[in-house]
């Protein structure tokens, strides 16, 4: 009886994590270049009651006879399909159409990998240009270093083609192609990544080394203007949000009903 109480344990467990999971969606339904992320349960090991069964007249089963021990929670994984590209009218807002994250630089000197490109040009002390991010993290270039334009770089000028190269206007006011591009990093396994705050990943053994790459080089686009949504879709979390609670209901009934039958048995007179 002991066995179904924590097998039913297990499975509250296990839907209670779910159910944060389907809160941080929800929870980030509007941020920025995020990613949804799906619960995997495992079962855990299961007791053999009977190795070898047989009939009435002694002929083996097909079948043994195990009991499963309950459910885990197997992995956590990233979806990266592409969120929709939403239009912002932000001067230095971009999006990634494809493959590929941004990089910035941190404030401890690691590189945190994004697809949150809503970036600005911050004014340093000798008058040139810096892009980061609105964290004033550097924007990092294909080569991995930060971009920094000129100084008396007028950022009213500047702007971005679909390879990520900036681009400023010239004395025709028509905008000219310069040396610096926006780089983007790809991973050998994205999902190996490990999340950290402001939408920012770190590269891990599981994800493996980045490689910088430009935005043609990875049959990308970087467009100017618009931010990539999240693919968060409310409705099916909100699904998923009932199954789940459902679910946690039903283990609850199971451990109920053990408590009840554990009651009587201890009930019993001889």
């Amino acid at each position: 009886m002991m066995r179904s109480l924590w097998t039913a344990a297990s499975g509250m467990i296990s839907q209670q994590t779910n159910l944060d999971t389907i809160s941080n969606n929800l929870a980030n339904v509007n941020t920025v270049g995020y990613k949804k992320e799906t619960i995997q349960f495992k079962s855990l090991m299961y007791q053999t009651l009977q190795g070898k069964t047989t009939d009435h007249e002694g002929n083996p089963k097909p079948v043994g006879a195990q009991v499963g021990l309950g459910v885990r929670t197997g992995a956590i994984t990233t979806n990266f399909t592409q969120g929709a590209l939403n239009e912002s009218g932000g001067e230095f807002d971009y999006a990634i159409e494809g493959r590929g994250f941004f990089m910035v630089k941190l404030q401890d000197g690691s590189i945190g990998y994004t697809r949150s490109g809503d970036f600005n040009m911050s004014l340093l002390s000798d008058k040139s240009l810096a892009m980061t991010d609105t964290n004033g993290n550097s924007v990092l270039d294909t080569n991995g270093n930060p971009i920094i334009l000129p100084p008396n770089t007028k950022s009213n000028e500047i702007g971005v083609d679909l390879q990520g190269y900036l681009t400023m206007l010239d004395e025709n006011k028509n905008p000219r192609r310069t040396d610096f591009q926006i780089g983007l990093a790809y991973f050998p396994n994205p999902g190996g990544l490990v999340k950290g705050s402001d939408s920012c990943l770190k590269e891990s053994p599981a994800s493996g080394e980045p490689t910088f790459y430009s935005a043609d080089q990875l049959d990308s686009k970087i467009v100017s203007g618009y931010l990539e949504s999240s693919n968060v879709q409310a409705v099916d979390e909100m699904v998923n949000m009932i199954i789940a609670q459902r679910a946690y209901e039903m283990n609850s009934k199971a451990i109920t009903a053990s408590d009840e039958m554990l009651q009587q048995a201890n009930n019993l007179r001889s």
